[in-house]
């Protein structure tokens, strides 16, 4: 018989069985824990599968996934190659042994990589609109096997150039589906991972010649990936590269601060006496903004706290950042130009002047690369740099244009001023633009194949390359004249930072083709304008003279280019080169030429903003009238008679011809008997032309036809 023991409350005993249960049900809980990892699901295609690696069990993505994950989650791969979302489709996941594998796992989380099959001709033309309704179903169908799955949908992997049918159709489906997929993850309010971000400027991580299987470094790169999201664990507080010490901030413009975090992490900046707080999402990236401010001389701190870590920014100014861009002529220092020394010798640290030299890492002199070089080339590890107050060393190892530049808007405009120098030496246009831009257009997309053998670059880039990369293993070594490399490696990771406007020095890789850089060139702006989401003043350099046999006609290229782009400026160099060198040291004009033209334009100055630019050409019977724009005071810069002008005749013929100055125009008198078919000016590539205006700017080479 059991007796019933009353006990009062609060007696130990009670206390003992309550401490007793508490502790059998952590134990309960503590071993179903460990009977019951995490079970997670890697659906996709043959990228989850692994298809082209030699061991895919073990470096497939999913594997490597789990090994980052450790004992307590358990990752499966089922992945089937081939597979599409569409149900209708040539190999629809739904029918797979891997769906019904994975409906038997009964997953706890889902990591879902669907949608590259469906752009097959086969499948996207006639069923584009089922692919949502299907992708929703499998979601569904994922959530009724256990309701509290959780599941993350992944943006596409790229498919790149190489692949048969990029151009005829694939390029244009597998964007569309991208942006279906994003709608998905939206409507079903799930996560998205971007694989594209991760992978669309990495060709050198792709097994096969279609770049669209990624090899075991791929693989990697998108467990890493994967990993980050399902953990949250993106590395700790970090930030772009353009914030350090000394940095100036583009004025009249909210101030954007942005980095990575731990996801749901606060992060707090104080700024100006104001304070912003914010978490990072759960794809680690945080952003906040503060107040547009005036232009600011005295030194401001800047203080950002995440977690246990802490960030100074110190010694910053507000005012008007340029950037200056191009190859080796923007690169030339202010210690090897001509007068570079005194400008230097003036150089003061606390004049509002602040420098940021992205240096590269690996000159592309004639020299082979070594293997360290090879590897940060692939990593896009390339650029380095930080912002530096206007010392001497700093002002030295400076581009001369650039500074020269900078210090004449400073001087002018009476606002802190800071220069952002990105220069490649000797490389082509093609690699500042970005993938999209090219991968986009018709014309440029092919460049990207066998790019070491392309005519898209001048055999002298290619002979270079050869070079550089001897030692590489890789068909798919990265190099910075391969088109879109400068701009993944560079100008990518300066974006969104805003900026006043660019300046650019770059011609001299492209000059054998002066037809193809006339339809690159209105991408390339329209491409930066479009990643800055502003229509930024674009300030360029015309060729200098040189004794190569294509430059007249580049020039004239520059030249008509003008006329599309807008809000844009070109500077006239020819009187300032070497005939036997590209790179000729008289830099200081060339700064000072580009500050009118942003002094003028930009920043609405009464200067003249450039040198003579023909604008018509009116026949009179026996004499043509040849009329410019920028023509007040028109002259000879050394007051000899005029040179460089010369008539075409309909044989072909260059005639030189005298032509004299009445009334800031030029008269010319055609011959008897020789009929004319153009007029033609500065039309040598190293010209001793000498009209200039009252400020001495020079006239551009040009050729036009006489109507």
């Amino acid at each position: 018989m059991v007796i019933p023991v009353k006990i009062k409350p609060g007696h130990p005993f009670i206390a003992n069985r309550l401490l007793l249960t508490l502790l059998l049900l952590t134990l309960f809980r503590t071993s179903d824990a460990k009977e019951r990892p995490v079970r997670v699901a890697c659906i996709g295609n043959s990228v989850t599968f692994g298809w082209g690696l030699n061991a895919p069990e073990t470096t497939a993505y999913p594997s490597q996934l789990q090994q980052l994950l450790g004992a307590t989650y358990i990752v499966k791969n089922f992945g089937h190659s081939g597979a599409t979302v569409l149900s209708k489709g040539h190999n629809p996941y739904f029918r797979t042994r891997a769906f019904s594998n994975m409906m038997d796992f009964g997953p706890d989380i889902a990591v879902i990589h669907l949608g590259l099959n469906d752009t097959d001709p086969r499948d996207f033309p006639g069923y584009r609109d089922e692919f949502t309704p299907d992708y929703n179903r499998l979601i569904d169908t994922i959530k009724k096997k256990n309701p509290g799955v959780k599941i993350y949908i992944c943006s596409l992997t790229p498919i790149f150039t190489g692949h048969s049918r990029f151009l005829s159709s694939t390029f244009t489906w597998y964007w569309e589906l991208q942006e279906q997929i994003q709608n998905i993850a939206i409507s079903n309010n799930l996560r998205i991972i971007d694989l594209h971000k991760v992978l669309h400027n990495r060709p050198d991580l792709f097994t096969d010649a279609a770049t669209l299987h990624p090899n075991e470094s791929g693989a990697a790169m998108i467990a890493k990936t994967v990993y980050q999201h399902l953990t949250g664990n993106f590395g700790g507080l970090q930030l772009p590269p353009l914030f350090t010490q000394n940095m100036i901030l583009q004025r009249d413009e909210p101030i954007r601060i942005w980095g990575l975090a731990n996801a749901g992490t606060p992060v707090s900046i104080k700024f100006m006496h104001m304070r912003r707080c914010v978490a990072a999402g759960y794809d680690g990236k945080w952003q906040v903004f503060f107040p547009a401010s005036k232009g600011m001389h005295t030194p401001q701190e800047m203080e950002i706290h995440n977690e246990q870590k802490t960030i100074r920014l110190q010694n910053i100014l507000i005012g008007d950042v340029w950037l200056c861009a191009g190859q080796s002529n923007m690169y030339f220092p202010l210690s090897q130009s001509t007068g570079g020394d005194r400008i230097s010798a003036q150089a003061n640290p606390a004049r509002p002047l602040r420098l940021f030299n992205y240096t590269t890492l690996a000159e592309t002199d004639n020299r082979v690369w070594t293997p360290e070089e090879l590897k940060r080339a692939n990593n896009l590890d390339f650029f380095s740099g930080s912002w530096a107050t206007n010392t001497k060393a700093a002002a030295s190892g400076f581009s001369a244009i650039g500074y020269t530049f900078g210090t004449e808007i400073m001087s002018k405009e009476q606002v802190p001023v800071g220069l952002i120098e990105v220069a490649v030496g000797g490389s082509p246009l093609i690699s500042w633009v970005s993938r999209h831009a090219l991968e986009s257009n018709p014309l440029f997309a092919p460049a990207f194949k066998n790019w070491r053998q392309s005519d898209y670059l001048m055999q002298w880039c290619r002979a270079r390359v050869d070079v550089n990369l001897k030692n590489a293993t890789s068909v798919f070594q990265r190099h910075p004249y391969e088109p879109a490399y400068n701009f993944e490696a560079a100008i990518a990771k300066l974006l969104p930072f805003p900026i006043k406007g660019i300046i650019w020095y770059q011609g001299e890789s492209d000059a054998e083709n002066a037809e193809l850089y006339q339809k690159l060139f209105p991408v390339f702006v329209t491409d930066w304008r479009k990643k800055w989401n502003k229509h930024l003043p674009f300030y360029y350099v015309q060729l200098s003279g040189i004794n190569r046999p294509s430059w007249n006609h580049f020039r004239d290229t520059q030249r008509k280019l003008l006329a599309d782009l807008g809000n844009s400026g070109m500077v006239v160099t020819s009187d300032l080169g070497d005939p036997e060198d590209v790179h000729y040291r008289n830099k200081i004009p060339v700064g000072l030429r580009l500050a009118r033209l942003a002094l003028n334009k930009t920043y609405h100055k009464n200067v003249t903003a450039s040198g003579p630019m023909v604008r018509l050409i009116k026949t009179n019977g026996t004499e043509v009238q040849v009329c410019f724009d920028y023509a007040a005071g028109l002259k000879t810069a050394d007051g000899k008679p005029l040179r460089g002008f010369q008539l075409v005749t309909a044989k072909g013929l260059f005639i030189p011809v005298t032509a004299l100055i009445k009334n800031n125009a030029v008269t010319i008198r055609l011959p008897k008997a020789t009929p004319v078919k153009k007029i033609a000016y500065g039309w040598e590539p190293y010209t001793n032309a000498n009209l200039v205006n009252k400020d001495g700017l020079p006239a551009s080479t040009f050729i036009k036809p006489l109507k």
